[in-house]
């Protein structure tokens, strides 16, 4: 019995590690404790661009516990790669990072220097007291538009960065309705509740063992190898619980270096936590964009033309791609496109992923787009959308290996009330509030990698399975237990999950949705091998009631092997065990995706969200009132998790809509939101009930478990639905977020 017939996948169950997380006793990277271990604080450069003049330490060394004050370009040196890649380098794994190897300053907030002490509090009193004298030559550069820095990627990650189909100049010049479209997004930050932390350990010379917050232990492995020119073997890497991450965490960034780095200097454990205000500069953020969307249309709302021409931002001194354009080119059927992305260095920290990458950005614009299109041809904006709706992806010209994303309109639109909307704008009022709804569409790929997973039954009946993965917060320990209970034919209970260590089977980050198809696959296939293992005990064991039995008429469940047409005669796993006097059975496998279905068939999740808004007409504040999404997702392997995973992305679609963005001061480039006061997300005052509907959806190619991940979509689509919401209620449209009160008055 696989996942598909299964009893505990799909269950909304407790999470597992849920009493754990209340009672305290999950231990998170800052919360390890070893033996003589010191504390570390970074030391910040004040200026946007330039380079160390002088540290002055004196101050700092005479605070009692200080132990040493390593500094910008008297460090030690590090004897692998040193941090320093190419501009193009190799992605986000291999970021350039900032390891007080030189005296150059590349941003506001650059680390100049580390403090060591024999406590948190005397490393930050000591941190504060080092004098650094900056100098610099120019004012940073900060103006996205600007025309020297503007280049083209030499790629996306999935491709070229200007893509094409058809003749789009030809249609757009030719086409009854045509929109010319401009929106914006601001820089934003990810802010987990668990901030940045790292507890370093050295072994000697050669063996270093990290405790780490982080989506991806293996990339954490692989890059404090390279900057320390050990085998990737001799580094350990330990994060059990991480407490939200949102693409923040997804590698490895300076302060986990330089950690390591101070505790080989003082030859002693290293605790290194990240303040909140440092968060905000020094693990990445989203983006800024300016994207231009044109349409081009038949009277009748048929698209005939899209062009989606982006601009982002990254550092002066490395890449990353906020890749907006990607939802453009799949969601609709069009069949001419043209579809560009541009780069602008500035003079700010590397942006990196954050929830739903280019997704989440891009669709805002395309969602916004496709209303106003609503608007110019007269038509509901619903009834666009199933007007434009592509049976197969016209990207890739594939079919999908599973869409449902009709019953989704469909189903959403229903328990929404979408029916009784007023067609014209600003025509609902309660008193003073104008009252307005609108909606959009959701997708993101459903992707799966390479992983590796043990499986372990032991004599008493008792399962571990093991897979070097992270619980970012979602839910992993749970639905790999249900995954591997079912595929065992055991209850949960007796099933337990080990993950965040190098030392088990390695996988792939955290991110980009893909852990509970990738995990999951090798979850399932190890504890099938297991299974499999079982049933040719019982056919072969003398003494058992199923020996000579043909495999095929036997199957297990509830801790037992039995005949299958008749679930008689049967025998217990712990009978079983004895009988043939094994200890344990053990599988191990390794799994990847299977090429042929990539080139067969395409593969994304795919949902509507629809959203009420209340508009204070006098004042301009906006009230979400009420939201409903429904999502096509494949299996749902956890009904409670799932919801919550997909409810937390639309209370983010929310904040994208409303409240988040960064401001820098044009004079340093420093940033001034840093703190959650100054930096607004949603609280529960701003938050409606959120209503998610799950549409069935049976995939048989996607994955061995028919999963497509959850973590991203629920973003999508949501900020797009808030924006065009508040259009329909004001007749105002803002095409720059967040949309505030100003915006409206």
């Amino acid at each position: 019995m696989g996942p598909a017939e299964s009893p505990l996948v799909g269950a909304g169950v407790d999470r597992v590690d849920g009493v754990a997380k209340v009672t305290g006793r999950a231990t998170y990277a800052a919360e390890f404790e070893v033996a003589g271990m010191v504390h570390a604080a970074l030391v910040l450069a004040p200026v946007g661009v330039g380079h160390v003049g002088v540290i002055d330490d004196s101050a700092a060394t005479a605070v009692p516990g200080v132990l040493t004050v390593l500094a910008a370009g008297r460090a030690p040196l590090l004897s692998g790669s040193g941090g320093k890649k190419s501009q193009e380098g190799g992605g986000p794994a291999n970021r350039v990072l900032q390891l007080l190897q030189d005296e150059t300053i590349l941003y506001n907030d650059h680390p100049v220097a580390v403090v060591v002490a024999t406590t948190w509090e005397a490393a930050d009193e000591a941190a504060g007291k080092v004098k650094v004298r900056a100098e610099t030559s120019r004012a940073p550069k900060l103006d996205l538009h600007a025309r020297e820095g503007i280049y083209a990627p030499k790629k996306l990650m999935d491709g070229p960065p200007d893509r094409t189909r058809g003749h789009f100049d030809a249609v757009y010049a030719n086409a009854p309705i045509k929109l010319d479209l401009a929106y914006t997004t601001p820089w934003q930050n990810h802010n987990p509740i668990e901030p940045h932390a790292t507890v370093a350990v050295w072994h000697g010379d050669g063996d270093l063992t990290v405790y780490d917050a982080t989506q991806g232990i293996f990339g954490v492995q692989k890059r404090l190898a390279e900057l320390f020119g050990l085998a990737p073997k001799a580094v350990r890497v330990i994060s059990p619980y991480v407490g939200g991450g949102f693409g923040c965490k997804g590698t490895p960034w300076s302060h986990v270096a330089l950690c390591a780095m101070a505790a080989k200097a003082v030859q002693r454990p290293v605790r290194l936590v990240l303040k909140r205000s440092q968060m905000f500069s020094l693990v990445g953020h989203r983006a800024a964009t300016h994207q231009r969307l044109r349409l081009a249309a038949l009277a009748e709302g048929t698209l005939t033309g899209l062009a989606h021409d982006a601009l982002t931002h990254t550092s002066s001194f490395d890449e990353f791609v906020e890749h907006c354009t990607a939802p453009t080119r799949m969601l609709y059927a069009c069949p001419a496109l043209s579809t560009t992305q541009r780069l602008a260095r500035l003079d700010v920290p590397t942006p990196t992923f954050m929830r739903a990458p280019g997704e989440a950005t891009g669709n805002f614009a395309l969602e916004c787009a496709m209303d106003e299109l609503s608007y110019a041809v007269k038509i509901d904006p619903l009834a666009l959308r199933r007007l434009n709706h592509a049976d197969r992806d016209p990207e890739k010209d594939l079919p999908w290996s599973s869409k449902s994303l009709r019953d989704c309109y469909e189903r959403g639109a229903e328990r929404f009330g979408w029916a009784k909307r007023p067609a014209a704008p600003r025509s609902l009022r309660d008193g003073r509030f104008l009252v307005g709804t609108g909606m959009a569409t959701a997708s993101y790929p459903a992707k799966r990698d390479k992983a590796g997973a043990v499986a372990i039954l032991s004599a008493d009946g008792h399962a571990l399975v093991q897979a070097g993965t992270q619980d970012i917060g979602t839910g992993t320990y749970t639905v790999m237990a249900q995954v591997a209970a079912d595929a065992l034919g055991l209850p949960l209970s007796k099933v337990r999950f080990e993950l965040g260590d190098t030392r088990l089977p390695p996988t792939p980050v955290s991110g980009g949705s893909r852990t509970a198809a990738t995990v999951g696959s090798a979850v399932n296939d190890a504890a099938i091998k297991v299974k499999q293992a079982l049933l040719v005990l019982a056919s072969v064991a003398e003494g058992s009631p199923l020996q000579g039995l043909p495999l095929a008429e036997l199957d297990a469940r509830d801790g037992k092997v039995f005949a299958a047409r008749h679930l008689t005669p049967s025998i217990t796993y712990v009978e079983l065990m004895k009988l043939a006097k094994k200890k344990e059975l053990r599988a191990e496998v390794e799994t990847e995706a299977d090429p042929k279905r990539d080139s067969a068939f395409s593969c994304h999740s795919f949902g509507a969200v629809f959203a009420e808004v209340r508009v204070d007409a006098e004042l301009g504040q906006v009230q979400v009132s009420r939201m409903v999404g429904a999502f096509g997702v494949g299996k749902v392997l956890n009904a409670k998790t799932a919801r919550s995973q997909l409810q937390g992305g639309m209370i983010w679609g929310i904040g994208f809509a409303l409240f988040e963005h960064t401001e820098l001061d044009p004079r340093n480039a420093r940033v001034m939101t840093r703190d959650l006061a100054d930096y607004h997300v949603p609280v529960q005052t701003d938050v409606p009930d959120i209503e998610v509907l799950f549409v069935p959806e049976e995939d048989p190619h996607v994955n061995p478990v028919g999963v497509k991940g959850i973590g991203e979509i629920g973003i999508t689509g949501s900020a797009a639905a808030v924006a065009n919401a508040i259009f329909h209620a004001t007749g105002r449209r803002v095409r720059d977020l967040p949309i505030t009160p100003d915006k409206l008055l």
